[in-house]
């Protein structure tokens, strides 16, 4: 039975493919709503796989959220709910194969400016050896959807880096009524430090030079290696802060620091002022280590501030893949400055967000967007090899799918009502292959790429 073909609607844009495009044409998932959940509470990670220098906004009423990925391409994750996050879909929103930029996407961000996102990354040549070639790169979107679609706009790199300087870790300081890159580099054979540009647009530096802000220099910013890193604007009451991460992220004593612009010019180092103690760090009674490389959001209805951030499980942890996203509210000290607390434990159960309206999905349904059907496994019938078509849309558990994301840029479609995978025919990459239901076997031809595209 061939898959339906065409176009659907619903609430996440995508198209969803493996190396045999499923639905042969771009489809999308609409949401299936538990039956009482309001998003509440929530428990850390909000993201397991791939979790590391996370980036959360909350928009038009979802939650946002991307992370390095260690690949050629960028995934996003949408919820109305914050615990909602950690199953909601992985969908790719950005993929490149031009050579020089192709690999090691890191550090990912999103910025708002006249009415476009603005997606910031760190890229390198998959062609040399990790990690040299690190600049910043930035994808502009095609109207006010964090998930696109994207175009690639600009690679900024300032003149004193040289070639060996990456710049990685990019965010956007506004000041003034201006805006101005941060991120982290080496100038003229620095330690690895906090730098800082001025830009004309929010893709185009306005000179060719940066300038260094912070330099690892205390002993809590040394450990493993003099690391400066992962620069975070934060603003509140006139008075604006820069988190940044410090020492090697190889080591548990990946932290967070924290500067303030005490002067009126960013672009002058002796404007900026170091707290000379960490503001977030390990927490072995928790069993949180290296907790850093931070992002900030508020809640829904605009009465607390959260931080987002990745940690590890053992001291071990390191740089990979197990580092794992988590959030958590925090408050603001007598004196103005945030008071971060201390990261907690994985498995807390904490209250979300406060304004939370929505309800956390749990499974989602395939349409069709040119006849409105749902996929269905025909009749629910749990053997493998059951035909999975179209049908008209009943609510059943068999158009159900959980999408189960695999760590490595791709999700399995489970069906709710069989617990079966969608599965390719027979691995086949010709046209109008079959498409049906098979136990979980983990090779390629049951896991799938969702991207989004334009109805």
């Amino acid at each position: 039975m061939n898959v339906p073909r065409g176009k659907a609607e619903g609430v996440l844009p995508g198209a969803y493919g493996s190396s045999a495009e499923l639905l042969g044409a771009p489809a999308v998932l609409a949401a299936q709503p538990a039956a009482a959940a309001d998003g509440r509470p929530y428990t850390n990670p909000v993201k397991a796989q791939k979790g590391a220098d996370p980036w959360l906004e909350y928009y038009n009423g979802d939650y946002y959220l991307v992370t390095t990925s260690f690949t050629g391409e960028l995934t996003m994750r949408k919820s109305p709910t914050l615990a909602g996050l950690s199953t909601a879909p992985s969908v790719q929103v950005w993929s490149d194969a031009t050579s020089g930029r192709n690999s090691n996407f890191w550090a990912p961000e999103l910025h708002f400016f006249d009415g476009k996102w603005y997606l910031y990354y760190s890229a390198g040549n998959r062609g040399t050896a990790c990690c040299d070639s690190q600049r910043t790169h930035v994808l502009e979107s095609a109207g006010s959807d964090p998930m696109g679609p994207y175009t690639y706009k600009n690679k900024l790199a300032g003149a004193n880096l040289g070639p060996d300087g990456w710049l990685i870790d990019a965010s956007v300081l506004r000041h003034g009524g201006k805006l101005y890159l941060v991120g982290s580099g080496f100038i003229n054979g620095s330690t690895q430090s906090l730098v800082i540009a001025p830009l004309s647009n929010p893709y185009t530096l306005a000179g060719s030079t940066f300038t260094i802000i912070s330099s690892p220099t205390l002993s809590w910013e040394t450990s493993g290696n003099p690391v400066n890193e992962g620069p975070e604007p934060l603003y509140r009451n006139g008075r604006t802060f820069l988190t940044f991460s410090t020492s090697s992220c190889q080591t548990p004593d990946y932290k967070l620091g924290q500067l303030e612009l005490t002067g009126s010019d960013p672009l002058n180092p002796a404007a900026w002022t170091k707290k000379q103690t960490p503001v977030f760090q390990r927490n072995d009674a928790a069993g949180v280590y290296g907790p850093g490389h931070n992002g900030f959001f508020t809640s829904p209805d605009g009465t607390e501030n959260w931080i987002v951030y990745h940690g590890n499980n053992s001291t071990g942890g390191g740089c990979g893949n197990g580092r794992t996203t988590r959030a958590q509210k925090f408050t603001w000290n007598a004196d103005g400055t945030p008071n971060f607390g201390t990261p907690v434990a994985l498995g807390t159960s904490l209250p979300g967000p406060s304004g939370e309206t929505g309800t956390t999905p749990t499974a989602y349904t395939l349409v069709n967007r040119n006849s409105g059907k749902c996929l269905d496994v025909s009749g629910g019938n749990t053997a493998d090899g059951a035909n999975i078509f179209q049908w008209t849309c009943t609510g059943g558990a068999n158009q159900k799918w959980r999408v189960e994301d695999m760590g490595d840029d791709t999700s399995r479609l489970v069906n709710v009502a069989t617990g079966k995978v969608m599965d390719t025919a027979d691995c086949s990459t010709a046209d109008g292959a079959d498409i049906r239901q098979w136990s979980w076997l983990n090779n390629n031809c049951q896991q799938w790429r969702l991207v989004p595209t334009t109805a």
